[in-house]
């Protein structure tokens, strides 16, 4: 897991327009109660083709990117990793966006599933 997490986080910071991932969901939670925003958790599986495109298209040189990094405190987190709590993040379909009040834990927007997430970054987030 970590190595994954590591070869996103590498690919993405090659790119000047990108999302400032945590990969310790509890260490996200933590910073995102200090500065009062919510969190945006990517879930993510292992050998997952689609999730590695997603990273790709969705977070890196958009037009959005700006926005998103001062609007929240965002985490990528794989499925297989139990630093987070499954129980509110359970899916089947990788991967899933998820809008969060750090405060409550409790979400903000509903889930956004595999290709919904591009465009409703593009067309809904704002």
């Amino acid at each position: 897991m970590k190595k994954l997490l590591l070869v996103v986080a590498f690919s993405v910071a090659l790119f000047a327009n990108h999302i400032n991932w945590l990969g310790s969901y509890n260490k996200a939670l933590q910073k995102a109660k200090n500065q009062g925003k919510p969190l945006m958790v990517l879930l993510i599986k292992n050998n997952c083709k689609m999730c590695k495109d997603i990273v790709y298209k969705a977070f890196s040189n958009q037009d959005y990117i700006k926005d998103l990094n001062k609007k929240y405190i965002a985490v990528i987190v794989n499925f297989n990793n139990e630093d987070y709590p499954i129980e509110l993040f359970y899916t089947t379909l990788f991967p899933t966006l998820f809008f969060v009040d750090a405060k409550s834990e409790t979400f903000i927007k509903e889930p956004w599933y595999q290709e919904s997430i591009i465009n409703n970054l593009k067309d809904k987030l704002f």
